[in-house]
């Protein structure tokens, strides 16, 4: 499970589902202290924001000069030229014609400078509103410890191995459940209980461990081993260190993200035989990644999304 090789047990990248932050980077902790990409592979359904504006922006014709106001001046102007034309005053000679031309000049350039005033002024009001509200937020809500004060809890997450930095910062609804050491040791031992059943190709313990997403994930992995004639041998799983990252609700549902820093004895055998055909049965490797887990309200958390930090 640990293995970004393709020849080991996981393809690597980031797979699953969090629901509407399914392609949103969860927030930096001091386990994964740098971004983490969004989910790659998903079933969930892309709703960026905006783009839904941006394609009905970009799908409606945009007005020239000569499609807007300016457009309807400079045609009332010749117009009027034509009609005194039509009725015996023409353009009135060259000099006529040369004082037409010299007033839509005119007119044209006002007219110009007018609507260029008007965009970069309504331009300008949405930016000024949104600075505002970015100054007014920050001095005036308070700040939370980038752990939210639950790495440190006695038999939590990695015991406690994880502390907070003086003066990092993040949202204060980065823990909307209050998510306490009781969820994160249920965390610790799924990290444990997840990756020993996908070794064991155990199918009903990935069902009940996991979502349904990420059971087709696993079970996809799992039958390609099976046809190149190896399986997944995972043993020693031990958590070092790890710190939540982020819990929300959408609706009746409840999400957690928490980064978990690990070691594990993660070799590939040959199915026949039991020989390692590669990986390392005797010394540990080490890996950072993001588990997000979801559950209905009141009922047991399942993993939802894993993600390479």
């Amino acid at each position: 499970m640990v293995s970004v090789d393709e020849a080991q047990a996981r393809k690597g990248g980031s797979f699953g589902n969090r629901g509407t932050r399914t392609f949103q980077s969860a927030p930096t902790t001091n386990t994964a202290p740098a971004p983490t990409a969004p989910v790659q592979r998903t079933m969930a359904p892309s709703n960026q924001p905006g783009a839904a504006t941006a394609g009905t922006a970009a799908s409606q014709p945009r007005a020239g000069f000569m499609g807007g106001l300016g457009g309807s001046l400079l045609r009332g102007v010749m117009l009027g030229g034509l009609l005194g034309l039509l009725f015996g005053g023409g353009f009135g000679g060259m000099a006529g014609l040369l004082g037409l031309l010299v007033q839509v000049a005119l007119i044209g350039g006002a007219v110009f400078l007018v609507m260029r005033f008007l965009k970069s002024r309504s331009a300008m009001q949405p930016a000024m509103a949104g600075a505002g509200g970015g100054m007014n937020r920050s001095a005036h809500e308070p700040q939370r410890n980038p752990l939210g004060g639950l790495a440190g809890l006695a038999g939590g997450l990695g015991g406690g191995q994880a502390r907070a930095e003086t003066g990092a910062a993040r949202p204060e609804d980065a823990n909307e459940l209050n998510i306490g050491g009781a969820d994160l040791e249920i965390f610790e031992r799924m990290l444990t209980d997840v990756q020993s059943a996908f070794g064991r190709e155990d199918y009903a313990a990935l069902r009940r461990l996991v979502t349904a997403e990420m059971v087709s994930y696993l079970a996809e992995e799992l039958a390609e081993n099976s046809a190149k004639g190896v399986r997944n041998d995972v043993s020693d799983v031990k958590l070092l260190q790890g710190d939540l990252a982020e819990s929300w609700r959408e609706g009746g549902v409840e999400y957690a993200t928490a980064a978990m820093r690990y070691s594990v004895l993660d070799c590939t055998r040959d199915r026949v035989t039991g020989e390692v055909v590669d990986g390392d049965a005797e010394n540990p490797s080490e890996s950072t990644e993001l588990w997000t887990f979801v559950r209905d309200r009141g009922g047991d958390w399942k993993l939802s999304a894993i993600q390479e930090a």
